[in-house]
């Protein structure tokens, strides 16, 4: 009796342990059958190109990201130009990668074969784009801010309201009313997204790097100041864009300075006149402005333009001569002179080779 008790309490006891051994094997079946779909689909939803990003990317139509910018609406701009299929997933992997937020300004194109996380993620680490700037010689900022805002994301006025700011004026040691004359030239490389503060910081400080302390010796020792180096240098500037004769048009303007004489340079005038005409009139001669110097003695108030480094050098290391006077040759040079009657022969001479 007891043995048959045993044996039924062991086959009762085998078939619970089967059933639960069953039940347990079907729910592992069942959450199989549910998870690992689901991650295979979540992988898939993040991580598969494709599918959503645009299989080919985008190499011809750049997307355009200002400062300032929201994330949905950069992705919108991204739909806008066929990059994606859909936004929300783009969002929603946004939303679980939080750090990828963060989308510098600049202009991107998006390359083939990216998920909705790979495109997030080049667009958080991918670097600016830059364009590549020229600043010539004996250019006028407001020039400079019109080649800037052609090609960087800086709007011409925005900018030259940053020429008259005040308190970086005096942050960047400039004893003037504006960065007139500061503006080194040269070809320079500046991200597309830079903002007006920045270039003006860039161009100033390229000028700071030239303009070393030997030269500040040389220059103290000639009795000019940072200020009246720029200026005379952008007179210089303005005057030829030949390097054998700027140092002596600077020799002349010194020997002039030297006598008290009026300077009576006509880049002058044209900077009172608003930078026109190229071609002076005796009545423009006329025009009651500081920056006028047939009208009244020693340097104007402020660089006329941006002298190059050539047009600095010149100034402070003049050419060692008694000229005062000079006239355009009318083919490209100046004739020079020493003397008022020798500067009226050369002056018919120039105006002869215009007839």
């Amino acid at each position: 009796m007891e043995k048959r008790t045993t044996n039924a309490l062991i086959q009762i006891t085998s078939r619970d342990s089967f059933m639960r051994d069953t039940i347990t094997s079907r729910f592992f079946v069942l959450i199989s059958s549910i998870v690992f779909p689901s991650l295979i689909f979540v992988a898939a939803f993040f991580f598969l190109p494709g599918w959503n990003v645009a299989e080919e990317g985008l190499s011809e139509d750049r997307i355009v990201v200002r400062r300032g910018a929201s994330l949905r609406s950069i992705i919108t701009s991204i739909a806008d130009t066929q990059g994606i299929r859909h936004e929300r997933p783009l969002l929603i992997t946004a939303g679980l990668f939080p750090e990828l937020r963060q989308i510098k300004p600049g202009r991107y194109s998006i390359p083939p074969g990216l998920s909705n996380y790979g495109l997030l993620h080049y667009l958080h680490h991918h670097p600016q784009d830059e364009e590549r700037i020229l600043i010539l010689e004996g250019l006028r900022q407001e020039r400079i801010a019109g080649i800037i805002a052609s090609q960087l994301d800086i709007d011409s006025l925005s900018f030259m309201n940053r020429t008259a700011d005040r308190a970086l004026l005096e942050e960047l040691g400039i004893q003037s009313d504006s960065f007139e004359g500061y503006f080194f030239p040269g070809t320079y490389n500046f991200p597309w997204a830079s903002t007006s503060e920045e270039v003006i910081r860039f161009l100033v400080g390229r000028f700071r790097t030239f303009y070393t302390d030997s030269l500040r010796a040389i220059a103290a020792e000639r009795g000019l100041d940072e200020i009246e180096v720029l200026t005379l240098a952008s007179i210089v500037e303005a005057e030829t864009p030949l390097a054998e004769e700027k140092p002596l048009i600077a020799g002349v303007y010194l020997n002039r300075l030297k006598k008290n004489m009026k300077l009576q340079a006509d880049p002058t005038v044209q900077y009172a006149l608003g930078g026109k005409p190229d071609r002076l009139l005796y009545k423009d001669l006329a025009i009651d402005s500081p920056y006028n110097t047939y009208k009244y003695k020693g340097l104007p108030p402020a660089p006329i333009c941006s002298p190059g480094a050539l047009s600095i050098l010149a100034v402070l290391e003049p050419a060692k001569t008694e000229y005062l006077y000079f006239v355009a040759t009318g083919t490209g040079g100046h004739y020079f002179a020493k003397t008022a009657a020798e500067h009226i022969k050369n002056v018919k001479k120039y105006r002869a080779s215009r007839r």
